[in-house]
């Protein structure tokens, strides 16, 4: 068996999936959750489908592990920048909320919370690099970037009715 090939799906809200087949043909799966915790799950031989096993650990048991298995076994990707100290955050905006209709320079969230939209989901189809002058509605989801405390500091601009 040649090197050993690590699917990836990303799972929105949540995080992205890493799957595995072994070359007993075992199937395993980690899924790094958003907030840095990961989620092992190894399934059933008989029921591909069924999960035998699966145990959360936080991003402090999930890192000891992977310095367990080995040194070469971190490769960082775009969405986590964790050791930058970056998260990527999706932000919903409510049709309620006091952004609903306006555009995005009103809010000022880069000035005021030091985080950045980088991108709004709107039905099927993504916005990259909204300008300020794009109108926000409710049920956009805004992609954020920034610092852990800034992401949910525009969270909670966002979230003003």
């Amino acid at each position: 068996m040649g090197t050993p090939r690590v699917s990836s799906t990303p799972l929105p809200g949540i995080g992205i999936r890493y799957d595995l087949a072994t070359r007993e043909r075992h199937r395993l799966s980690v899924i790094a959750h958003r907030d840095g915790a990961r989620t092992l799950n190894a399934y059933r031989d008989d029921d591909p489908d069924a999960c035998s096993l699966s145990v959360r650990l936080t991003a402090g048991e999930a890192a000891a592990l992977v310095d367990a298995m080995g040194p070469e076994h971190h490769r960082p990707n775009l969405l986590s920048t964790t050791e930058l100290g970056l998260v990527a955050e999706r932000v919903e905006l409510s049709a309620c909320s006091h952004w609903n209709g306006r555009v995005l320079g009103e809010s000022q969230i880069r000035t005021r919370t030091g985080a950045s939209v980088v991108a709004v989901l709107r039905r099927a189809e993504a916005i990259p690099s909204p300008t300020p002058d794009f109108r926000l509605a409710g049920g956009d989801i805004l992609i954020v970037i920034g610092t852990r405390e800034g992401v949910q500091a525009a969270a909670e601009v966002l979230g003003q009715e």
